[in-house]
């Protein structure tokens, strides 16, 4: 077991080293391979020929390929200092990358948003989990009844719903209609009561969509497990119903639902644009999406560096959670 997770922790750096190879290659080698000047990327197509000269002179865009990469390794490390004209600016560690446009570091803007989408990730995560499992379980059980028919309709339409139609129709209903939960955010060391109204909305609208997908999953899942030989086998021997269907069945429906999660999971940290555009939420997507509005690329870069970092960790997570969950795994 415990050469399983040095050898998976051993992959996992390895895949974050090339990532960052390569996010570092999509943002700042093709434009210049392209013809494309990244120095206009961050002052714009209009400024002068000093305001670029001064960029590239900061971000060392004019230094050979393998020396700028270099110190875009180092600087996650021990931070970077950017000089032009006499004048330093500092980026600490873990540095990755500095805003021009707003003028500082991309981390702490990272690590301040970064617990907004967590936090909706983790909370609409436990929601689609419970829903998902249960209606997918109910009705693989209950095949053809009406639960079945059901809940695979209602799964049906949440799977072919947008969310922004979802969010914007629970927002009139429930906060500008009935006012039963608040329409902004507050942070959680402000108010929990407050961050926790103001997060239900987007939770619940966030698990309406990935809980039918996981309901449809887990019920597909669970009538190929309960046609099993092994699931006749355990039904011959006298087992229980119940334990049957919780100790040998859900343990192999678990593996397909863990591997979907990790992925969604750590797909979330960056991709609820969606979902934080329309409840108005201060996080990552919201971030990335002003910073494409404004061409700031520094964000870009980071943001997409932290969602690669989180689907990464994320599946290494799952890895771990199938040697718990399968015995074979631990066995090969």
């Amino acid at each position: 077991m415990l050469t399983y997770l040095i050898r998976r922790l051993f992959a996992a750096a390895v895949m974050l080293v090339v990532i960052v190879l390569v996010v570092f290659s999509i943002f700042f080698l093709i434009p210049k391979w392209t013809g494309v000047d990244p120095a206009t990327m961050y002052v714009g197509k209009a400024s002068d020929a000093a305001a670029l000269e001064g960029i590239r002179q900061k971000l060392g865009l004019d230094d050979p390929i393998l020396v700028q990469l270099f110190e875009f390794f180092k600087a996650i490390f021990v931070g970077r200092d950017y000089t032009s004209a006499g004048s330093t600016t500092r980026c600490d560690a873990p540095c990755f990358g500095y805003s021009f446009k707003t003028e500082q570091a991309i981390w702490p803007v990272l690590t301040d948003r970064f617990p907004v989408t967590f936090g909706l990730a983790i909370g609409a995560a436990v929601i689609w989990l419970i829903i998902g499992l249960t209606a997918g379980v109910l009705s693989a059980l209950r095949r053809g009844s009406i639960w079945d028919r059901a809940s695979m309709t209602v799964a049906l339409a949440g799977v072919s719903l947008p969310i922004y139609f979802t969010g914007l129709i629970s927002l009139a209903i429930f906060s500008y209609g009935l006012g039963w939960v608040s329409n902004e955010y507050t942070p959680i060391e402000e108010s929990f009561p407050d961050w926790f109204s103001g997060m239900i909305l987007p939770w619940v609208t966030l698990a309406f969509l990935f809980g039918a997908m996981y309901a449809r999953l887990t019920r597909a899942t669970m009538l190929e497990v309960m046609g099993e030989d092994y699931i006749r086998t355990a039904r011959a021997k006298g087992v229980r119903e119940m334990v049957v269907i919780r100790k040998h069945a859900m343990r192999s429906t678990m593996t397909p639902i863990i591997t979907l999660l990790g992925v969604d999971l750590g797909m979330l940290m960056g991709n609820a644009i969606l979902t934080e555009t329309t409840f108005s939420l201060p996080g990552l997507g919201q971030a990335v999406l002003k910073a494409i509005g404004e061409r700031d690329l520094p964000v870009i870069l980071g943001v997409t560096l932290i969602t690669a970092t989180a689907v990464v960790v994320a599946n290494l997570v799952v890895d771990i959670l199938y040697s718990v969950i399968d015995p074979r795994v631990r066995l090969a």
